[in-house]
């Protein structure tokens, strides 16, 4: 038998994927949207709904793919110093899902399709909150803020569906230090 993994490990090379997959998934849908739809008012972001995939595995340290989200839309939009304060401060808004996580119980959000897209739609709607507040707070107008709201909404979509799917994977959608035990005590049981 090789030589294991710590639990510490475990989790760097876990947030170290969906980080990548966060940050990339933003710059390519945002690099494509800006040169194949410029003309289009409305985007899509899986930032969302990967950061809520880590929140239930990692709780706090979602905070890194939320904060990657942001950066990588700003990168691929070319925007300017407020921007990044606005997407990568305004993304880790999202982070208040902690509190749906456990007034809701995350059993109950992984088993039930309809807990699961209420918890990704209440991230999703944090993270544009957050946005839109840091927007307030750096001199943007009422109207500019709500424009987070609507030019996101098939975001919405976006992150109902794929929380769907990861509460059908085993494992996705799930607190990994318990997972790990588990998956330990099938072990044990078959052996």
């Amino acid at each position: 038998m090789g030589p294991r993994l710590s639990f510490e490990q475990y989790r760097s090379i876990d947030l170290f994927f969906f980080s990548l997959m966060t940050f990339f998934s933003e710059l390519v849908i945002n690099l494509a949207a800006s040169r194949w739809f410029p003309d289009q008012l409305y985007t899509v972001s899986a930032a969302a709904a990967l950061t809520a995939i880590v929140m239930v595995r990692w709780k706090g340290y979602a905070a890194i793919p939320g904060t990657l989200g942001g950066l990588a839309l700003c990168i691929a939009l070319g925007a300017s110093p407020s921007q990044y304060l606005i997407y990568c401060i305004g993304n880790l808004f999202g982070l208040a899902g902690l509190i749906f996580l456990k007034l809701a119980g995350e059993k109950k959000i992984r088993e039930s399709a309809f807990w699961t897209i209420c918890y990704g739609i209440c991230t999703l709607l944090l993270m544009q909150s957050g946005r839109a507040v840091m927007a307030l707070a750096l001199g943007n107008g009422f109207r500019e803020a709500l424009a987070f709201y609507a030019t996101d909404s098939l975001s919405l979509i976006f992150t109902a569906v794929i929380l769907w799917i990861a509460r059908r994977l085993d494992g996705i959608l799930e607190d990994q230090k318990e997972y790990l035990e588990r998956l330990h005590a099938q072990t044990e049981e078959e052996t």
